[in-house]
């Protein structure tokens, strides 16, 4: 009593053949699939809900046969995610899709504690209130030494025009890079935390952003006219498209990261949509640096933008992160980019 809806036999392995109603335009006889069975619980955004028996368009349904974008696994709407004939029918998805088991910490962190704004801070305070309880703890951070300058191919100077509103400004250039879907270890640790995997050196940077504290933010080199970076304000009313596609008008007291010609960056706070790291992209420049977090707080605001970058920015970033941060990330390139 449906034109696009289907009653499918399902066979989950366990010698039941359930009865579910599905409108997906791709369902076909004879295909491997992922089935929610009744109890199972899953999420749409942030919000739970669970699969239970019920009546459509009064035929019995018994489950639920998932798109990719019901299991966390993509943003495809547009049908059920169909898998390799191969696959051993009972399989439990989430040995199919090697999810792996973590435990999450929920800390309540306040303005005030932007040292803890990252892993290596709440491990920080962890050790010290273990230690102070009887353990003997160390503060492990994954070594940089093997950080070393290969080249001076890639020359960018940078001119720092106001030193109160950026104390410390530090770069690297990288070229070479391979621009692709990040390795799965790292995709599983960025949607951990709640953040989507974007591509390899976007996700090297919020990986070490939410290690640290410390944001970064990676430049294609070939939109860096004259091979220079100045940090400066421009004049009022400078029009400026964000990574968001929004045209904004800056304020004069907006600090920006520029090219010789043109701004980048809303420094501290989102990046500029001409900018940034592209498929394309080949040679890249990667940031690290303090700003002053009255300064960001009221770009931020007055934009109405609020980033993982500014949330830091504005409540105080450590300035003796940068370098280290930096490397760190440098490093993870190298390997995977």
């Amino acid at each position: 009593n449906a034109d696009r809806l289907n009653i499918t036999k399902v066979d989950i392995g366990n010698q039941d053949i359930l009865d579910i109603v599905c409108g997906a335009p791709n369902v076909k006889a004879g295909q491997k699939v992922p089935v929610a069975t009744v109890g199972s619980i899953l999420y749409d955004g942030e919000e739970s809900f669970q699969i239970k028996k019920s009546k459509i368009r009064g035929e019995v349904s018994e489950g639920m046969i998932c798109g990719e974008d019901e299991l966390g696994l993509g943003d495809a709407t547009d049908g059920i995610m169909v898998l390799d004939d191969n696959v051993k029918v009972g399989t439990l998805a989430s040995e199919y899709f090697k999810v792996k088991n973590d435990t999450i910490f929920e800390i309540g962190l306040t303005p005030n504690r932007s040292d803890a704004m990252g892993h290596f801070g709440v491990a920080r305070d962890l050790k010290t209130v273990l230690n102070y309880n009887g353990s003997n703890l160390d503060l492990c951070l994954p070594d940089v030494k093997e950080f070393k300058k290969d080249n001076n191919d890639l020359d960018i100077s940078v001119d720092i025009e106001d030193s109160e509103l950026c104390p410390r400004y530090s770069g690297i250039t990288i070229s070479g890079v391979k621009i692709g879907p990040s390795p799965e270890w790292l995709q599983n640790r960025l949607k951990s935390i709640g953040l989507s995997p974007i591509n390899n050196i976007v996700d090297i940077t919020n990986f070490v952003l939410h290690e640290t504290g410390q944001p970064l933010h990676a430049f294609d080199i070939s939109k860096i006219t004259g091979n220079k970076i100045v940090v400066t304000t421009v004049k009022a009313n400078t029009k400026f498209i964000t990574l968001d596609e929004i045209e904004r008008k800056l304020s004069a007291d907006d600090l920006m990261i520029c090219n010789a010609k043109k701004p980048l960056c809303i420094a501290g706070v989102f990046g500029g949509l001409h900018a940034g790291v592209t498929s394309s992209t080949i040679d890249i420049f990667l940031e690290s640096a303090y700003f002053s977090a009255v300064s960001i707080r009221k770009t931020a605001k007055r934009h109405n933008l609020t980033t993982d970058a500014s949330f830091r920015f504005e409540r105080g970033c450590d300035p003796n992160m940068t370098i280290y941060a930096l490397k760190r990330a440098a490093l993870l390139i190298t390997e995977i980019c």
